[in-house]
């Protein structure tokens, strides 16, 4: 016989409540700015006390490291999709169609400009949010490799600076279609087509 639901753990709770202020803050921080947004404003949202909040994170600080954190996560997919063993230049194609698609979220772009605000002020955030990037462009760096040993890409290239560049491309294309509120799907099309011409054996 069923004793009912079974209560969630201290750990559970914990992590919940914890995930519930990190929610808040990203909102906060996407609707004020980082800046303006105060701890109390972060425990307001968040419908906890100020004592909890800083039970979980002693300060906004805090809060960027986690946020760093999650954004590992959230290129966790893009990283592996890079190490799939397909030709390098379908893996290229694939890899910016589903980054452009990932910032086509506004959100995205706002909190990630908020993020290096931030980050040019404090080191120790600036270097979370470049081992984030770093990963990425290694991981995209093998493949442009793999596609000049191949032929399948230009000798010429310089994988690493060229997958930094397409990183950055596809980023700043994503600040533009936020500044400029064109939808990032209407440049995805001639962001692709240049990428992929720029690689390509002459």
């Amino acid at each position: 016989m069923s004793d009912g639901p079974r209560k969630p753990t201290r750990i559970e709770t914990t992590a919940k409540r914890r995930q519930q202020i990190l929610e808040a803050a990203i909102m906060c921080f996407l609707e004020t700015g980082y800046h303006q947004t105060g701890v109390r404003d972060i425990a307001n949202r968040a419908g906890v006390s100020l004592g909890n909040l800083y039970n979980h994170f002693p300060g906004k600080h805090d809060v960027l490291v986690e946020i760093a954190a999650l954004e590992r996560s959230e290129l966790v997919p893009f990283i592996d999709g890079l190490a799939q063993s397909r030709a390098p230049m379908k893996l290229l194609e694939n890899f910016v169609k589903a980054y452009a698609k990932y910032l086509a979220v506004p959100e995205n772009v706002i909190l990630g400009l908020e993020i290096t605000s931030e980050a040019i002020r404090k080191p120790d955030i600036a270097r979370l949010f470049l081992d984030n990037r770093n990963a990425l462009v290694t991981a995209l760096t093998k493949v442009l490799e793999r596609g000049t040993h191949a032929g399948d890409m230009r000798s010429q290239l310089a994988p690493k600076e060229t997958a930094q560049m397409i990183v950055e491309l596809i980023e700043g294309s994503a600040y533009r279609s936020v500044l400029d509120n064109v939808p990032m799907r209407q440049l995805r099309g001639s962001l692709l087509a240049f990428i992929l011409a720029a690689v390509r054996p002459d």
